[in-house]
């Protein structure tokens, strides 16, 4: 499957299965919910104290599964993982870039000011997955 093709696929959905390795080589999965930007790039928000941010963290090979709602198509993106910085401040580029992903995710929030706060209070931290191939079926 073209590359084109599968990012064509999720940008309209929001909800996935992240895919990270433990240190024993076996999967670890996790709900998502995502946004694809216009770079091609997945953002997702995560905590810092979570498996999935260690196991990036360690190990930057990671996977995206969307399926499509009849269950029958899915795609899966390989890709690159990159993390940001722990959120630490109410005004750093880390909250920045999770407010840019909740409004790609969710829309507007009701008080931004609130989630900014929450955002360091939770040790949140931004996935960048950068696609590195695909494969999938009936996504057409």
């Amino acid at each position: 499957m073209e590359l084109a093709a599968a990012l064509d696929f999720i940008r309209p959905r929001r909800n996935g299965v992240l895919v990270a390795l433990k240190r024993d080589g076996r999967p670890q999965l996790s709900n998502i919910t995502y946004t694809l930007g216009d770079d091609g790039v997945v953002r997702i928000s995560i905590t810092a104290d979570r498996a999935k941010y260690t196991n990036l963290l360690r190990d930057p090979r990671a996977s995206l599964y969307v399926g499509k709602e009849d269950f029958w198509g899915y795609v899966v993106i390989d890709a690159q993982a990159e993390l940001t910085a722990v959120a630490a401040d109410a005004d750093d580029a880390t909250v920045d870039e999770l407010v840019s992903v909740y409004r790609g995710a969710v829309g507007e929030h009701p008080d931004w000011d609130e989630y900014r706060a929450a955002m360091v209070a939770d040790r949140r931290v931004v996935v960048r997955l950068h696609p590195v191939h695909a494969y999938g079926m009936g996504a057409g």
